[in-house]
C-alpha cells in the first residue's frame, strides 16, 4: 500500500515539472461533472475487480515514462507505444475508453485521455486507501 502511495505521488511529481499539473476541479468550468464520472467508471470496474486498481495505476505509469503523460499509451497500432514489448500486460483501456466515451457524450472535445488517465489512476489508489481504511478499522 505504501508502495502504491509513494509510486503515485512520484507520477504527479513528474507530471508538475512537464506541465501544469493536474488540479482538483481544473475541469469545474467547462465540464463540471468530469471528475465525478471518471470517478464513478472507476468505482464501477473496481467493484466488479478490485485489481483494476493496480492495473490502471501501472497504465498511467507507463504512459508517463516515455515522454511525459500525454495519453501516448492509449493509442493502438502496430507500432505504437501500446504495443511495445515492455507494456505487455497493460489492463484498464476499457475503463478509460469508457470514461471517455461518457465525457464525449456530455461534454464534447473537452476533457483530454491524459487526464482521464491521470484521474482513473488517482480515484483507483483513492479506492483502494478508502477500501484499506474500511477493512482495517
Amino acid at each position: 500500500m505504501a508502495a502504491l502511495l509513494f509510486l503515485f505521488t512520484a507520477l504527479l511529481r513528474s507530471s508538475f515539472v512537464h506541465g501544469q499539473g493536474l488540479q482538483v476541479g481544473f475541469y469545474d468550468s467547462y465540464c463540471p461533472d468530469a471528475e465525478d464520472i471518471v470517478r464513478s467508471t472507476v468505482e464501477h470496474y473496481y467493484d466488479k475487480d478490485a485489481t483494476i486498481a493496480p492495473g490502471l495505476l501501472r497504465l498511467h505509469f507507463h504512459d508517463c515514462f516515455v515522454q511525459g503523460c500525454d495519453g501516448s499509451i492509449l493509442i493502438a497500432g502496430p507500432s505504437s507505444e501500446r504495443s511495445a514489448p515492455q507494456n505487455f500486460g497493460l489492463r484498464g483501456f476499457e475503463v478509460i475508453d469508457d470514461a471517455k466515451s461518457q465525457l464525449e457524450a456530455v461534454c464534447p472535445g473537452v476533457v483530454s485521455c491524459a487526464d482521464i488517465l491521470a484521474l482513473a489512476a488517482r480515484d483507483a489508489v483513492d479506492l483502494v486507501r478508502t477500501y484499506q481504511h474500511k477493512t482495517s478499522v
